[in-house]
């Protein structure tokens, strides 16, 4: 059978016409042409298609089914109140504020740790003056250091001359701001690297060193610490996969009575040494500070390149996640979110929430999606229809940025402007993703200055150009004209992405001409016009989608300039 893309050619899938006093109009797509009697025939795809997170793709689904399926992948609940918060603020704040690095080693003086304050409420103040609605904390970074007082590590918080539980006072400071919270777990962990691996690196690195040939980063740290590392050796050490309990209780284990009593959950995994101590870690972090509105999964492994991998057990990790957290979206996981394959944060032209996959997304991390999800085309019609595909995934893009050019704070390092901010915003919320916006607290406690000064001033500009529809500026009834230079459009997701192509098309002095077009739409696509445009009616033409479309109402608007 040919592949047929519903609406192609001239057709028109859905004219939708804005009028500027509010009118709103569609016509219908026109249906999907039937199968043929014998893939109607065929087992497996006899029964109709009904709306889900994830879809398999069978061996018997024609081209047509396969973009019937693809149409009718949802979000799930938790996926849809996601991507409802637009922008996440990012806290890199841990060991590498104090050794003013981005990568640890894992053999760091836990002495270093000694900030004199942390004003948590004066973060959650800088955060949602840029217009976030939910913010992430990293935990654990690559060196293991962890921010809580754990019960599996001595290279923690409870062990520096600080002490107290940060991750705690973190979610205790976000919740009573009203905002949702995520936590940042690292699997990668150096002050689990093993022992004796380790010392031959590092003679290795100091003979490599003398030579005058040049380090990474990962090595000179290495050499920076020397060694050995902190924890007992379990990350890469090769040990096989056994049935393990979570949690493992530890001697004098405060949580003993409350797991006996089935007040505390308790489950059977098998998994190696490492993935009993991450899993240990996060069931932590859930118990104790949940629910959790994400958990951010970083796919890092530093030590790869020096002969060191831990092969996680993706399948059992994400079941015993599934167990503990139902309701979380993993980053990196399957029914979450995934990373959309820079961390400039800016989103693809065409950003699709539903993407193929050749393995079950239950088995590997980032949902099976080839190359770490940097392809520029991860869900287009040819991605779907490829041969390979074997699933089709809710899979909505999270779009990473640090407003200072490292992820920590760096004394000598000036954050991005408000403009340059705004700019990202519409790159990624404005392409169907989520911004996330890194701004990482000083050795002294708090947000600098100068990032809170640009941080208030984008949440100012976005608040002024999208606050508002133009329309409701020129009052109730007074049926324009309008001036604006921004289009936004969105899709309805609870009935899926479906939008592929179309134009936008604006009515003055009585002629219609085009002034905006692009592919995909999803949760919200922003147009930003070359010029401002002054017209009595605006219309939406979807010349090509996967089904009828669900728009949401258009909305206009226009850039201007801070009142003084």
């Amino acid at each position: 059978m040919a592949r047929r893309r519903t609406g192609r050619g001239r057709s028109l899938v859905c004219g939708v016409v804005l009028a500027l006093a509010g009118a709103l109009a569609a016509v219908p797509a026109p249906s999907a042409g039937a199968a043929s009697a014998a893939e109607a025939a065929a087992d497996g795809c006899q029964e109709p298609v009904r709306p889900a997170s994830q879809m398999r793709v069978e061996p018997c689904d024609s081209p047509d089914r396969i973009i019937e399926k693809a149409a009718k992948t949802v979000p799930t609940a938790a996926q849809l109140a996601w991507q409802q918060r637009e922008v996440t603020a990012f806290t890199h704040f841990g060991m590498n504020t104090f050794t003013d690095r981005e990568w640890g080693s894992g053999a760091e003086d836990r002495a270093l740790f000694d900030p004199r304050h942390l004003d948590f409420d004066q973060w959650m103040r800088a955060y949602k003056a840029a217009g976030a609605e939910q913010v992430m904390l990293t935990a654990k970074h690559h060196d293991g250091f962890t921010l809580w007082p754990s019960r599996y590590t001595g290279h923690s918080v409870k062990n520096s001359p600080y002490g107290r539980d940060i991750v705690g006072q973190y979610v205790r400071a976000a919740r009573k701001a009203g905002l949702k919270v995520g936590v940042y777990l690292s699997p990668a962990d150096g002050a689990e690297l093993p022992h004796g691996w380790h010392k031959k690196w590092l003679a290795r690195l100091a003979a490599k060193q003398e030579a005058g040939e040049p380090l990474t980063t990962v090595e000179r740290t290495a050499l920076e610490d020397g060694g050995p590392p902190a924890g007992r050796g379990r990350y890469g050490n090769g040990s096989a996969p056994r049935t393990r309990t979570i949690p493992t209780l530890v001697p004098g284990d405060d949580r003993a009575r409350a797991v006996a009593q089935g007040r505390l959950p308790s489950f059977r995994v098998k998994v190696d040494d490492y993935d009993a101590y991450y899993l240990n870690q996060v069931y932590e972090i859930v118990t104790q500070y949940g629910p959790l509105d994400e958990l951010w999964l970083d796919g890092a492994n530093p030590w790869r390149d020096a002969g060191v991998t831990q092969e996680y057990g993706w399948q059992e990790i994400f079941r015993a996640l599934h167990l503990m957290a139902p309701g979380t979206p993993v980053f990196g996981g399957p029914q979450g979110v995934r990373w959309v394959g820079n961390e400039r944060g800016v989103a693809r032209e065409s950003e699709w929430s539903v993407t193929p996959s050749a393995v079950d997304p239950w088995t590997a991390y980032a949902g099976g999606l080839p190359n770490d999800s940097t392809d520029e085309d991860i869900g287009s019609r040819a991605r779907l229809l490829d041969g390979s595909v074997r699933y089709l995934q809710w899979y909505p893009a999270e779009a990473d940025v640090s407003i200072r050019p490292g992820w920590y704070h760096h004394p000598g390092q000036r954050p991005k402007s408000a403009a340059e901010l705004l700019d990202l915003y519409e790159k990624s919320v404005g392409r169907n993703a989520s911004l996330l916006l890194n701004v990482p607290p000083g050795r002294d406690g708090r947000i600098d200055p100068a990032d809170v000064a640009e941080l208030t001033a984008f949440g100012k500009a976005v608040r002024r150009i999208y606050g508002t529809d133009v329309r409701a500026a020129g009052g109730a009834g007074t049926g324009g004209p309008y001036t604006f230079d921004r289009v936004v459009l969105g899709e309805d997701l609870r009935a899926g992405q479906r939008v592929e192509r179309f134009t936008v098309e604006a009515r003055q002095d009585g002629r219609w001409r085009r002034i905006a077009s692009g592919t995909t739409v999803g949760h919200r696509r922003i147009l930003a016009l070359p010029a401002p445009v002054t017209a009595d009616r605006v219309r939406v033409r979807v010349l090509e989608s996967r089904a009828a479309p669900r728009l949401r109402p258009v909305t206009l608007h226009r850039w201007r300039p801070a009142v003084r």
